[in-house]
């Protein structure tokens, strides 16, 4: 039978942790009772032997005395043991608190030791109690401001249905009242159309008078002017009270104000001309982002139900535990203080959850409420034993073709002088782009792997769907089924050699995998993870125009895997000439490396995931005003520098770009060392609790980090190489650069899991559990 505390830490929301009781240390005060009762060593000198020694001659008329009259004046009900008084505390201005303290009403033989249990329960539960008041509150305010947004987007849905029907009426009378004016040579305004004009505007104003008296103040609204035509322009801007946006005391109020311009593309930026600027389009985009609040605000609701029952079976446990221990019944006076508590007496939860169902089945769901539980509610996707199966196969597979491979390249003598160039210029680069790509994969597999074990919640630190979420299975079967394909490839290509094909064929091989490759991973159809690889184009696509697209977690977490793979993208390019320029066929391979486009594309390839990085720090610092963004794009200028000196004394080794690669790549290093340990990592606090590192930690073993750091300082140094140069020959070249790429993803890979365990504790300080997700009608004082 697993242990409640163990059940506990596996149920309990990470984020909230140190907000649930602490039941462990209830379980270790319990333990010291029972430690105190324990009877003491006799005394190495007693008194006297027998049994009555020291005791009065009355004592047993005592004791019968007190027996009868136990019996003649005991009640049917349990004398109380102890007794919790509630008082109130308003030390927050006008918030006012409920504070439970317990008074012993029975002395126990260990008083000392159950006044500090006690003492520590009534802490706990006051501290379960503020935090669920808290959070309540949060998700009250929440809903409160998510009915005032689907208040507005109702009404603007009225305005484009009344629009939409006013046209196709004022279409029809409008060819009438062209062919009776043709007839009369009319050539004024009808008094028609301009009764159509005025019920047009008092419609207009019906709806603004409507909105304001929902509590929505419009800006302006008593000097709109008119289009051209006569019909109103409503250069309007909406202003939602105070007392709507904050009432969840800051929560609700920081999502309202969110950095949204949807209302002014809506209303205030109208066409010219007056045209139709409140567009289907438009409000099904506020309805969306309404709608994504309202399955996150049903998410946290959720959460704080488990947080509700978890806490209440945790105290149930404890005091039983005690009652147990200690041989009273103290268990249920206290029970009924922690349930008439307001963690559990309170029903705001449940009923403002059976409210969202309601409202998310109407609006959004088509009354269907089957429909709306599959967005409130998604199914975790569940492990497949198949996928365990194919990770076993293609791992036994990948492991045959290479050790064929091997002999195979022996026996056929590829590695020799004559033979080598052609082998590496032509099955090198290709290969080599999907054998980073699937060590890549199985790092991030193995990130999964420990970022679930340690309950790392990395789907809500990316914004992932818990349905499509890509797991450590799903991660280890694509990386090698990868590496299959690939060995299996260059086994293929061997083989076809040494039966006599012609060169020109067996060389379209690498060229054949990898426009397979790229098929895969853009095909529409929902196969081979599908999810997963549209979500990856879609953070290329934001990483590659990162200035103009609001930067993310997972954009910048994917923008530093590239500046790890710059050998991978130099590596595409030499494919990408070999075929464009055929030297397949004419096996001409100095036509690239001598050409002199190709060799500045070096710099810009080496250049471009630096580049995209810093123009990510940019925007994080306009967006968010935080100076960290500025110094960490320094980092990021500083790298490219370093790469480019690094690529110009390869083609010129001089003393003076020596000297240039020395002091750039220095700086470089210890400029992204500090950024690693210190700001990505949170390590290396010398005031922390644990020596050099930080105060919360997730791995057990504290050597572990001093471990990494010091693979982290190795790896990163791997440059020295280039001023080295343990170079043979051509083959050991090209192998020793794979070698040296490989082991940068590797040290990505170990960074990953150090850098996204801080992003978790940061949100374990914050107890953010659920996102804040932006709105697209929001307080004006927001644009002062």
């Amino acid at each position: 039978m697993v242990k409640f505390s163990k059940e506990l830490e596996a149920q309990l929301i990470p984020e909230w942790k140190e907000a649930f009781v602490n039941y462990c240390l209830l379980k270790k005060q319990i333990k010291k009772i029972k430690i105190s009762r324990k009877p003491k060593p006799a005394s190495l000198y007693p008194i006297a032997h027998h049994p009555y020694c020291g005791l009065s001659l009355f004592q047993p008329v005592r004791n019968l005395a007190r027996t009868f009259s136990d019996k003649l004046f005991s009640s049917s009900e349990t004398p109380e043991i102890l007794e919790v008084r509630r008082r109130k505390s308003s030390e927050n201005g006008d918030d006012v608190e409920e504070i439970y303290q317990t008074e012993l009403v029975q002395l126990f033989s260990e008083e000392d030791e159950v006044k500090v249990f006690f003492a520590r329960l009534d802490e706990e539960l006051n501290k379960v109690n503020q935090f669920h008041k808290s959070k309540e509150t949060e998700f009250v305010g929440r809903g409160e401001n998510l009915k005032k947004q689907l208040d507005i987007l109702a009404e603007l849905k009225q305005i484009l249905s009344d629009r939409k029907k006013r046209n196709l009426s004022g279409s029809n009378s409008h060819r009438s009242f062209n062919s009776s004016a043709r007839n009369s040579d009319f050539s004024a305004g009808s008094p028609g159309e301009l009764s159509e004009t005025q019920s047009e505007t008092s419609r207009t104003d019906e709806i603004i008078e409507a909105l304001e008296r929902n509590g929505v103040n419009f800006i302006n609204s008593a000097t709109r002017t008119k289009t051209k035509g006569g019909k109103p322009k409503m250069s309007l801007r909406v202003d939602i009270p105070d007392a709507v946006a904050g009432a969840d005391g800051g929560g609700a109020r920081s999502i309202a104000t969110a950095t949204s311009v949807l209302w002014e593309e809506l209303v205030n930026n109208p066409r010219s001309g007056g045209g139709d600027f409140i567009t289907r389009k438009k409000i099904q985009c506020a309805e969306k982002m309404i709608r994504k609040a309202f399955v996150e605000l049903y998410r946290g609701l959720g959460l704080l139900k488990t947080y509700s029952s978890l806490n209440m079976i945790a105290f149930t446990k404890i005091l039983k535990k005690f009652d147990k221990v200690s041989g009273q019944q103290a268990s249920s006076s206290y029970l009924k203080v922690v349930k008439r508590s307001q963690f559990t007496s309170s029903d705001k939860v449940v009923r403002l959850m059976d409210e969202v169902e309601s409202i998310f089945t109407k609006h959004f769901a088509n009354s269907d409420r089957k429909k709306a539980m599959k967005f409130l509610r998604p199914h975790q996707q569940k492990d497949s034993h198949m996928v365990t199966f194919f990770v076993g196969l293609f791992t036994g597979c990948f492991v045959s073709l290479f050790s064929i491979y091997i002999i195979l390249a022996h026996l056929s003598g590829i590695f020799t002088s004559g033979a080598q160039v052609s082998y590496m210029e032509t099955v090198y680069p290709v290969f080599s782009v999907f054998a980073l790509l699937s060590l890549h994969m199985f790092m991030y597999g193995c990130n999964l792997f420990m970022w679930k074990s340690t309950r790392i919640n990395y789907t809500f630190i990316f914004e992932f769907s818990p349905t499509t979420a890509l797991r450590y299975r799903d991660a280890f079967l694509m990386g090698t089924t990868f590496m299959t394909a690939v060995v299996g490839a260059m086994v293929i290509h061997l083989i076809l050699r040494a039966a006599g094909f012609s060169a020109n064929q067996v060389d379209t091989i690498p060229g054949v995998l990898l426009l397979i490759f790229i098929c895969v991973l853009i095909c529409p159809f929902d196969a081979f993870y599908r999810p997963t690889r549209f979500c990856f184009i879609r953070i290329l696509r934001n990483i590659v125009c990162s200035p103009f697209y609001k930067v993310l977690m997972v954009d910048f977490f994917m923008a530093d895997q590239l500046t790890s793979q710059i050998p991978l993208l130099r590596h595409l390019e030499s494919t990408a000439c070999y075929f464009m320029a055929q030297s397949f066929r004419t096996h001409e391979y100095n036509t690239c490396k001598n050409g002199r486009i190709y060799r500045e594309l070096a710099y810009l390839i080496s250049f471009s995931p630096y580049f995209w990085r810093a123009m990510q720090c940019i925007r994080r610092w306009w967006d968010e005003s935080n100076t960290d963004h500025l110094v960490n794009m320094g980092k990021y200028v500083s790298a490219m520098v370093a790469a480019g000196v690094r690529i110009t004394y390869a083609r010129e080794s001089t003393n003076l770009w020596l000297t240039a690669v020395l002091v750039s790549s220095v700086v470089a290093t210890l400029y992204q060392l500090y950024w690693d340990f210190v700001k990505d990592w949170g390590l290396l606090n010398p005031k922390s609790k644990n020596p050099w590192l930080r105060d919360d930690l997730v791995l057990k073993n504290k050597n572990f980090y001093y471990f990494s750091i010091a693979v982290n300082l190795v790896l990163r140094v791997a440059w020295i190489e280039t001023i080295v140069r343990f170079r043979v020959n051509h083959v050991q070249s090209h192998l020793l650069d794979f070698l040296l790429a490989s082991l940068e993803v590797i040290r990505r890979g170990h960074w990953n899991f150090y850098r996204v365990e801080n992003e978790h504790l940061n949100n374990v300080g914050h107890f953010r559990a659920v996102k804040a997700v932006p709105l697209p009608f929001r307080d004006m004082d927001s644009d002062d």
